[in-house]
């Protein structure tokens, strides 16, 4: 089978149907570094090169959020050695890439339990989020020591205040304004997820945000994905038809609006 390069897959866009929001749960980085006999930390420094390629392919491409799952919260769990090679790499990412993202107006935002970060860490995080705030190009949110059902209770408690300081009614809780405690308030949810490595699962990963996600899956290990198998994955959401719980006969009709799009 013919295999497109990446202008010839560009052309087969329809760039007037594009997933405002994408979502990556970035996996196999260990199983491609075993593969090749090397350590995980390995797969981690090679996994950490293709973001810097699909972040800047999804801002050419026009997306207008990309967000990457680069450490759960189980994922304290693992060596030490692993951990602190995570962290330090995530450190080195922001260092490096930054300035460059942000003079190409990408705005950059961090999501998840960053307390449980290091100061310095921390402290990067906070730089990096000052300096892109005015930025209105696309944005990039990366999920460190996150957790979809840790941000769910994290938003119960902060609605829970404020109905207790009576800033909110029982009838003003709704899906739209619980929506607004998350961390990701403001930002669309997904349209597309792609998971890499084949692995069939969610992995706690934007539980709520998800709902009606359209998700692409595939065998391909992270260091291993491209800007081909990105625009790929856009095109198999293109040619989906989301039904939003409506039937496929109601989603023919136009005057159905957006929700009668397809990959709208």
């Amino acid at each position: 089978m013919r295999m497109f390069g990446y202008r010839e897959l560009s052309k087969k866009l329809d760039k007037r149907n594009l997933p405002k929001h994408i979502a990556i749960i970035m996996d196999g980085n260990g199983r491609w570094a075993r593969k090749r006999g090397l350590g995980r930390v390995k797969g981690h420094e090679q996994g950490s090169k293709v973001v810097k390629r699909i972040v800047e392919a999804s801002a050419r491409l026009g997306v207008r959020v990309l967000s990457l799952y680069a450490f759960s919260k189980e994922n304290w769990n693992r060596p030490h050695e692993e951990v602190d090679a995570l962290m330090h790499l995530l450190h080195k990412y922001l260092l490096s890439e930054s300035d460059n993202l942000i003079k190409n107006g990408i705005r950059i935002t961090v999501i998840g339990d960053l307390n449980s970060l290091s100061p310095t860490l921390r402290d990067l995080i906070a730089d990096v989020r000052r300096r892109s705030g005015k930025n209105t190009g696309m944005l990039v949110i990366i999920a460190l020591s996150y957790g979809g059902r840790y941000e769910i209770v994290e938003a119960v408690k902060a609605m829970v205040k404020d109905v207790q300081a009576g800033r909110l009614g029982i009838d003003g809780i709704t899906e739209e304004s619980f929506g607004g405690y998350l961390f990701t308030k403001g930002t669309p949810d997904p349209d597309l997820l792609i998971r890499t490595s084949g692995e069939k699962r969610i992995s706690n990963f934007m539980l709520w945000q998800i709902a009606y996600t359209e998700l692409y899956i595939t065998k391909t290990l992270w260091p291993d994905f491209t800007r081909e198998e990105l625009i790929r994955s856009i095109i198999d959401f293109q040619k989906r038809q989301r039904r939003f719980g409506m039937t496929g006969e109601q989603i023919a009709v136009p005057e159905q609006g957006k929700a009668g799009v397809r990959g709208a």
